[in-house]
């Protein structure tokens, strides 16, 4: 269906994905020829991800770069919902025709992680990603979904909440957190310094993700117009979860968690975080291995989308 209603209007050349990495490939041709206006992904947030680091793999330019247009494919699709797509492939469609009959887009800002000069990960290439990072409980909690998936069993909710808690019960750096936060101080020149955090979350937009239709908020302030923001707990206790926890079941646009094992940081455009042990590390949902130590970026008006 989306082929027929795209190529009644454009010029359109249809490319499948046939391996991890191909869409990304693709999307790097398309925005090296030169000759592609407007790149649509359909599939979920690791093909958008990877369509994503394919169209700036030279860098954000949106001025000269093709516009991405996002049709929903995957289990949650994070991206194009908090873009305000509808969560259905017939429905996102009519609204991706829409936009582009009627010429509306947006530019969104995203985020950029690296490897941290002078780290044992310095040398991992930069990576682009559009709604969230996490490093520490929330990867390792997508690390296990991922392996389930490998061994057949279906993406659902249900599944991911069996793997947080297994996560956690799991967790050996519950008492004491390894995770030290570097960002640029005040005063200039300066660096402030936050240690001994349990979890981190980064958020580009808001929400974070949803369990089912319920969006889930760390950072409400997260906004694909602004930077960086981060969530991050100094506690992992059980009762210290079972609050932040609720508190993100209950959380809405105006608000987030709160409380005094809480750090809540809006808009970062540069920030740094250490580990003193490898913690698991994923970018947009997709588990990316383990981490020492991440380079945050946040980058304003870098890519074109429909909307």
């Amino acid at each position: 269906m989306l082929t027929h209603a795209l190529a009644s209007d454009l010029k359109l050349e249809v490319a499948e994905t046939k391996y991890r990495g191909h869409a990304r490939d693709l999307a790097r041709e398309a925005a090296e020829g030169g000759q592609t206006d407007l790149v649509v992904a359909l599939g979920g947030d690791g093909t958008v991800n990877e369509v994503v680091n394919g169209l700036l793999s030279t860098g954000p330019d949106p001025d000269s770069h093709p516009r991405l247009a996002v049709v929903p494919g995957g289990s949650t699709n994070v991206f194009a919902r908090a873009l305000g797509l509808p969560n259905d492939v017939v429905e996102a469609t009519g609204a991706l025709l829409d936009a582009l009959r009627d010429r509306t887009e947006r530019t969104v800002g995203l985020g950029l992680a690296s490897g941290t000069p002078g780290s044992p990960d310095e040398g991992v290439p930069a990576r682009w990603f559009t709604f969230c990072a996490g490093f520490g409980f929330d990867a390792g909690v997508v690390g296990r979904v991922e392996q389930q998936r490998e061994r057949g069993k279906r993406s659902t909710h249900a599944l991911y909440v069996r793997q947080v808690v297994r996560q956690f019960l799991g967790e050996a750096n519950r008492r004491r957190g390894t995770i030290t936060l570097e960002r640029p101080g005040d005063a200039p020149g300066t660096t402030e310094v936050t240690e001994n955090l349990a979890m981190s979350i980064i958020c580009n937009t808001a929400p974070w993700s949803y369990l089912g239709n319920r969006p889930i908020y760390p950072s409400p302030e997260a906004s694909f117009d602004t930077a960086l923001d981060l969530f991050a707990l100094d506690k992992f206790s059980m009762p210290a979860v079972t609050r932040y926890a609720s508190q993100l079941l209950a959380s809405t646009p105006d608000r987030g968690p709160r409380g005094k094992h809480v750090l809540s940081l809006h808009d970062l455009t540069d920030f740094t975080l250490h580990s003193q042990v490898p913690l698991p590390f994923q970018m947009d949902g997709d588990h990316l291995g383990l981490r020492t130590s991440v380079t945050f970026t946040g980058v304003r008006r870098a890519l074109r989308v429909i909307v």
